[in-house]
């Protein structure tokens, strides 16, 4: 009930915000299991993506750093956003994760692991592959286009790629060059995506 208000809320906000236009929104169809990976600009990525995508049943991973405000942390725990230390491997949160996905719902991660990583030309952390290679639960690509880095009252455009699936790759799932391998070509996707006119 709480993440109906919440995400009600956040529709209405975000509405009265920024003018927001989604394309691709057929591609995450509904009782399946994804995991999301949009490419990342700023801390407003989360609740537009939970405002704009139909599904109500997202887990989101975050920077643990966002539980040192009590009030965020009180959302967070009602809300289904999890804690993930950064760099850290997190084998309990990939387990997490992994029940998710086999119960049907979304997992959404910004894979760049901090804010226009890729525009700093960094590599794409290897947690969405893997994920897809050991749950087989499709990766949707997202393009998060906003020339104003979400400034009042301008355009952000969420280009939602089809869904990509890698597992086919499973006995690669401890061959780090392969999944290196594997984030770049999402990676690449994730970038079209996000130069795309739509």
């Amino acid at each position: 009930m709480l993440r109906a208000i919440i995400k009600f809320v956040l529709r209405i906000v975000t509405l009265l915000l920024f003018r927001v236009k989604i394309v691709g929104q057929e591609n995450i169809e509904k009782g399946k299991s994804y995991i999301i990976c949009p490419n990342h600009l700023s801390f407003w990525d989360a609740p537009t993506l939970v405002a704009a995508l139909k599904r109500n049943d997202m887990y989101i991973l975050a920077k643990e750093e966002l539980y040192k405000n009590g009030f965020i942390k009180w959302v967070a725990k009602k809300t289904r956003v999890l804690p993930v230390k950064r760099g850290s491997g997190d084998a309990g949160m990939l387990k997490v994760c992994l029940k998710a996905l086999k119960e049907k719902h979304i997992v959404l991660l910004f894979p760049e692991g901090t804010r226009n990583g890729i525009a700093k030309f960094g590599k794409l952390h290897n947690g969405a592959v893997l994920m897809n290679i050991m749950s087989g639960a499709p990766i949707i690509p997202i393009g998060l286009q906003t020339k104003t880095n979400y400034k009042p009252f301008t355009k952000v455009k969420i280009n939602i790629g089809k869904p990509m699936d890698f597992s086919e790759y499973k006995d690669k799932k401890n061959d780090k060059e392969a999944l290196n391998n594997l984030s770049n070509t999402l990676m690449e996707e994730i970038i079209r995506l996000t130069n795309e006119a739509i």
